[in-house]
């Protein structure tokens, strides 16, 4: 069961990547620039995951971090984000 706790953990917080990779792709026009990193685990003593990612396009800048670990004693995470957008005119 704790196994399938992890998993679900995990699988749920990999959407925001996937949605956040959607978006940048979707930008039209002008200086596009994207990096992303991600991780996870998961073994007998906990699972988690962690990622970063940045981006430059034609309506600002943005970065994120995060990380999430769920073992026995529960679950611990953080996250960082920054951005700004650009404003012509």
């Amino acid at each position: 069961m704790r196994a399938l706790k992890r998993v679900l953990a995990v699988s749920a917080l990999t959407v925001p990547l996937v949605i956040g990779a959607a978006g940048l792709a979707s930008a039209h026009g002008g200086v596009d620039a994207a990096w992303g990193q991600g991780f996870f685990t998961a073994g007998p003593d906990g699972a988690g995951v962690a990622g970063a990612e940045s981006s430059v396009s034609p309506e600002g800048v943005s970065h994120a971090d995060f990380g999430i670990w769920s073992d026995d004693e529960g679950v611990t995470g953080g996250f960082t984000g920054s951005g700004a957008t650009l404003v012509n005119g």
